[in-house]
């Protein structure tokens, strides 16, 4: 089976003051699930620019834990609970 971006829905995305990304996705009505990533950067020009998430500082673990329940609980709305 090929991928669709039409299938493709995003849920919820949550920025970390240090420019990662966390984002909510369900694909085809399946199983929710978390991308973390991309981390987002200013190019020398001013520009924004995206990479990989790559290592996670303490402090955006921490975020990320924070988290937890959160994302919990659109998990739990989706899945009518």
């Amino acid at each position: 089976m090929a991928y669709e971006a039409e299938k493709d829905k995003e849920i919820r995305s949550w920025k970390h003051e240090g420019g990662l990304y966390v984002t909510l996705y369900q694909y085809n009505g399946g199983e929710p699930k978390i991308q973390i990533g991309p981390r987002e950067y200013k190019k020398s020009d001013g520009s924004p620019g995206y990479g990989k998430a790559g290592r996670l500082t303490l402090a955006e673990m921490g975020w990320l834990f924070s988290l937890k329940d959160e994302i919990r609980g659109e998990v739990q709305k989706l899945k009518g609970k």
